[in-house]
């Protein structure tokens, strides 16, 4: 069983005097993120790396799940640790790990060296060509190769000794929570979901909202949308899903405005209901699901009309992707499976037959003067009344 992991950032490592902020917001999430694998793990920071030390009887595929999900890690490395410094000792612990841990001693290797101590007597290449001698003396078998090795042998001094072979690709991206926290509009569609998770990625905190119309929609579509908060909450940490009820409006539009703009339209009223409740939040940017041209609501007029009632910017992070390319993302993240029950959430009732495709702003404002004398009431009810559920990580 290994001791600990490595953990290596990679766009963290050119944040420059910020550099420490950034990685004391990784170490951060490291440790909320193990919460899942237990306690007792210690996590700390030295220049350049991240050490996970485990707890006696850790459970590795759990730990290793946990790691993975956490943004800003770009590679994880389980290592063995020496605590001595001592030559002897060294060259002992070497060979251990070769034979526990390399099954088939039959491979080529190399060895690599970082010496984070500079105050130890022996450099890098000296340490490197020793280890390498010692690993050949105790094992005949393997061969070194200096350019193509199938092994590449790590040992890094930092006064004690860690030693690892392996390294696994993190998600990569920034630790969440750097980078401010925006409000996403949350769906029971494929893309919503996928929108958070990409946002999150970026060090965006996020928290939700969902615009319910009981009796029209289910309180199945509403758990649905539940457990697709619960599965990203896993990437993203804790969600505040804010459940809105928005019969009273959709069926004010539905019954007074002419219905080629009844999608337009309640999409820039959700929009103005969002962006409330994000400010609220101290939310600084709201997050949509939304590519170009994916259906008539999401063409660049269509965009441009929701987008004329925000005064928080509104991030895309799917803007120019297929739909191929966001079912992939779903279901490596695991909500493609529960996106597509067939459970419809408002968006997908009262749909015209035949939407506006390029609408006009000035005709959007005309056919809300409509609303005007009960909107701002309705509105206001609709955020006052809303449910606010804490979505927490599994």
């Amino acid at each position: 069983m290994y001791q600990a992991f490595l953990i290596k950032y990679a766009e963290i490592g050119l944040k420059g005097n910020n550099r420490s902020y950034f990685e004391d917001c990784l170490v951060k999430q490291i440790r909320y993120g193990l919460k899942s694998a237990g306690d007792g793990y210690q996590v700390r920071k030295e220049p350049g790396r991240i050490f996970v030390e485990c707890p006696e009887g850790y459970d590795y595929d759990d730990t290793v799940e946990a790691i993975s999900r956490v943004f800003g890690v770009a590679e994880y490395c389980p290592v063995d640790i020496c605590k001595s410094t001592e030559w002897d000792d060294i060259l002992e612990a070497c060979r251990s790990y070769v034979e526990r841990n390399i099954k088939d001693k039959n491979v080529t290797f190399k060895v690599f060296c970082k010496r984070g101590d500079k105050n130890y007597p022996k450099e890098s290449p000296e340490i490197c060509a020793a280890v390498g001698e010692h690993l050949l003396r105790c094992f005949p078998e393997m061969k070194v190769d200096v350019h193509d090795p199938q092994i590449k042998f790590n040992v890094e001094v930092r006064g004690r000794l860690y030693i690892y072979t392996d390294s696994y690709a993190g998600p990569g991206g920034m630790p969440v929570g750097c980078n401010g926290k925006a409000m996403l509009l949350l769906s029971g569609g494929i893309d919503s979901p996928v929108a958070g998770y990409m946002i999150a990625k970026r060090g965006v905190y996020i928290d939700a909202t969902y615009f319910h119309a009981p009796p029209y929609t289910s309180e199945r579509a509403l758990q649905k949308v539940i457990d697709l908060a619960r599965i990203i909450s896993r990437y993203t940490g804790p969600i505040h899903l804010n459940v809105v009820n928005f019969t009273e409006i959709q069926m004010a539009i539905y019954d007074r405005c002419p219905h080629d703009e009844l999608t337009i339209l309640m999409r820039r009223y959700m929009m103005r209901i969002a962006e409330k409740i994000g400010l609220q939040y101290d939310c600084l940017a709201l997050v949509t699901g939304e590519s170009i041209g994916q259906v008539a609501s999401q063409t660049m007029h269509s965009l441009n009309a929701t987008n004329n009632v925000c005064t928080l910017p509104v991030y895309r992070p799917l803007i120019a992707f297929d739909k191929e390319d966001i079912v992939q993302i779903s279901k490596k993240i695991g909500t493609y499976e529960t996106s597509i029950q067939p459970y419809e959430d408002c968006c997908t009732i009262y749909v015209a037959k035949h939407p506006v495709t390029k609408p006009l702003v000035k005709a959007m404002e005309k056919s809300e003067r409509i609303l005007a004398d009960d909107i701002d009431e309705m509105i206001e009810r609709a955020i006052t009344t809303r449910q606010v559920i804490r979505i927490m990580p599994e």
